[in-house]
């Protein structure tokens, strides 16, 4: 005769899981697969601490091209905002390592999902931005119309709150084990990775948008090197970034066992789609000189606002309309110091 079930799911005499995990109390471990899994320091801790000098050198470009158009009064705050997307990204690394050197501490766990998952944002609202200036470039009347800046505003409002419930109700999981308030937790997140899915997406429709309508006004550039350089960096970066997006809500969607992880949620595509993606994209734009191409006068408003302060810009930062490399415009400083 089999033996009869007990009233929590277990079998008389064995322990139940969910006892087992009353008893220790919250935070409690992880109960599905998560994409990259728990980390081990056998195959996380030496492949974290590459990504880590990876983004440690990421950080340091971007914070030298951001001091180099300093001292020329030449404002770009993005890349001051990759600057804080790689130092946020070596401490997601760090916290992994840590998380792999003591994988039974839940408050660890917390703190490396939150960091894990909260950084990439800054790279969808830098190519919002991108995509923004393009079709103000384009087509300036309507880039600079009222409805177009509320939508974009609503846009960047929407990133935060998303951002705001991923963390609370991601930290909020390890804290419960009631499956009603597991399953609503899980439709926040659900919720969340599909419309930063789509915000990932948003610069090609919006790129398209600009292009494909017919165009009776002339351009509006801005920066330097061509219109058509600057689309193709940014729809390479946008591609890239999609991929990722879509990867991790597909991901999220199917639930598997933590004993029982699918292929997907392996560590090999927690690290491509992950860090690997955006270490591409960040070097994409430092060494393609973002900075220069990608740049639009202070104070510009309206229509003709970019093409009018491109001009000034040249006169007063001395580029040409090639952005020169930055191993160059470094000899250049070291130059100009040396003569002083």
């Amino acid at each position: 005769m089999s033996a009869n079930a007990g009233p929590s799911g277990g079998q008389q005499g064995q322990p139940n899981p969910l006892e087992e995990l009353m008893k220790q109390g919250p935070p409690y471990p992880p109960q599905g697969a998560l994409l990259g899994g728990t980390p081990t320091t056998t195959v996380d801790v030496p492949v974290s601490a590459v990504f880590l000098l990876l983004f440690a050198l990421a950080a340091a470009l971007n914070m030298t091209i951001f001091q180099l158009n300093r001292r020329r009064d030449h404002k770009f705050v993005l890349s001051a905002v990759l600057f804080g997307f790689s130092m946020a990204r070596i401490a997601a690394n760090v916290m992994r390592i840590v998380w792999a050197c003591y994988p039974r501490n839940a408050r660890i766990a917390i703190a490396a999902n939150i960091l894990a998952n909260a950084g990439v944002l800054l790279l969808f609202i830098v190519n919002l931005v991108f995509a923004q200036r393009l079709l103000r470039a384009y087509w300036p009347r309507l880039g600079w119309s009222r409805p177009l800046r509320v939508a974009f505003q609503a846009l960047f409002a929407a990133v935060v709150a998303c951002l705001v419930m991923v963390i609370v109700a991601g930290v909020y999981g390890f804290y419960t084990l009631d499956a009603a308030t597991l399953q609503r937790l899980r439709d926040i997140q659900l919720f969340a990775v599909t419309f930063l899915a789509v915000l990932a997406f948003l610069p090609l429709p919006i790129t398209a948008l600009a292009l494909l309508l017919p165009r009776r006004e002339p351009v509006d550039g801005f920066g330097t090197g061509s219109m058509r350089t600057k689309i193709l960096v940014l729809l390479f970066t946008t591609v890239l970034l999609t991929f990722g997006a879509a990867f991790r809500a597909g991901t999220a969607y199917i639930k598997r066992p933590a004993a029982d992880p699918a292929w997907f949620q392996h560590k090999a595509a927690y690290y491509c789609v992950n860090y690997t993606i955006e270490l591409i994209v960040i070097f994409t734009y430092a060494l393609t000189r973002f900075d220069r191409r990608f740049h639009v006068p202070n104070g510009s408003c309206r229509p003709g606002d970019y093409s009018r302060g491109a001009e000034a810009d040249k006169a007063i930062v001395g580029y040409d309309e090639q952005p020169p490399t930055l191993a160059g415009e470094l000899q250049n400083e070291h130059e100009k110091q040396e003569a002083v």
